[in-house]
């Protein structure tokens, strides 16, 4: 009984200190609008999403700009992202390609 009690309170303890990364599942969770996963860097963005193309999106206005036009990663408020992770979140491609 005691062993019981004390195995409990071990497994407890453990759940209760683990790293948060310790429960993330194998593959990511699907993307919604206002959950979309942002990079400081155009590296760590094409990690994450080596089959797509990454953007600049500004997040104030949600307009995404590609590689090579004139506000890429110069809007003041902005981060990395995957294009198609854009897409299903709501965020759009500038309609005057810049």
């Amino acid at each position: 009984m005691l062993r019981c009690f004390l195995l409990g309170v071990f497994v407890a303890a453990v759940l209760a200190f683990a790293p948060a990364s310790a429960y993330r599942h194998a593959s990511p969770p699907p993307i919604s609008a206002g959950s979309l996963v942002t990079f400081d860097t155009e590296n760590a963005a094409q990690a994450h999403c080596p089959k797509d193309e990454v953007v600049w999106l500004n997040t104030n206005s949600g307009i995404y700009h590609e590689k090579g036009m004139r506000w890429y990663g110069r809007t003041r408020h902005g981060a990395y992202v995957c294009r198609k992770e854009a897409d299903i979140a709501g965020d759009r491609d500038t309609r005057n390609g810049q």
